[in-house]
């Protein structure tokens, strides 16, 4: 080894790059908008295949346009799968998230094939859970379309790390 090159810190003395917040840290009133994200046909025959949403809705075009639909329909589940996706990858949950507890959600205008969504998330609630150092987290999320329609909005409750979290020991 080479003398002249310092010795690399221990991993518990190096704070992670990304970390979630805690519930504290999630204060009614917060906002924030995610990334969007194309949907594409792949995304739609692969969830209507995995998930067995075999419904002529999803898969015959001209099902959906007897129905008055004007493209190739997605299902909601997969709208609000994506906008979790969406959600999830802004790390706002990484590493305090403990349970995602309950949740209502509204189906407002269709999507279809080839839109392009993104998610409002709004903090409506912040509150310590009965034990422990952990917190109830509620938000309101608006799924938006590329003209900023709102598509789709759910409401998940979700179980929160409190201020007291601190980064495991790496595993070996």
């Amino acid at each position: 080894m080479d003398k002249n090159v310092p010795a690399s810190p221990r991993s518990d003395e190096v704070e992670p790059f990304v970390k979630g917040l805690t519930w504290e840290e999630m204060r009614v009133g917060q906002r924030f908008k995610t990334a969007r994200r194309t949907i594409t046909e792949t995304d739609l025959v692969n969830f209507v295949t995995w998930g067995g949403f075999t419904e002529p809705l999803f898969w015959e075009s001209t099902h959906a346009a007897e129905g008055g639909y004007t493209g190739r329909l997605v299902p909601g589940a997969l709208t609000y799968c994506v906008a979790e996706g969406l959600v999830l990858q802004t790390n706002v949950l990484h590493g305090t998230g403990l349970a995602f507890m309950a949740m209502e959600l509204y189906v407002r205008q269709p999507v279809y094939v080839g839109d392009t969504i993104h998610a409002i998330v709004e903090v409506t609630e912040s509150r310590a859970a009965r034990s422990g150092e952990r917190g109830v987290v509620t938000s309101r999320i608006s799924v938006r379309n590329q003209r900023d329609e709102e598509v789709l909005t759910y409401v998940p409750v979700r179980l929160i790390r409190g201020s007291d979290f601190r980064d495991a020991a790496p595993h070996s």
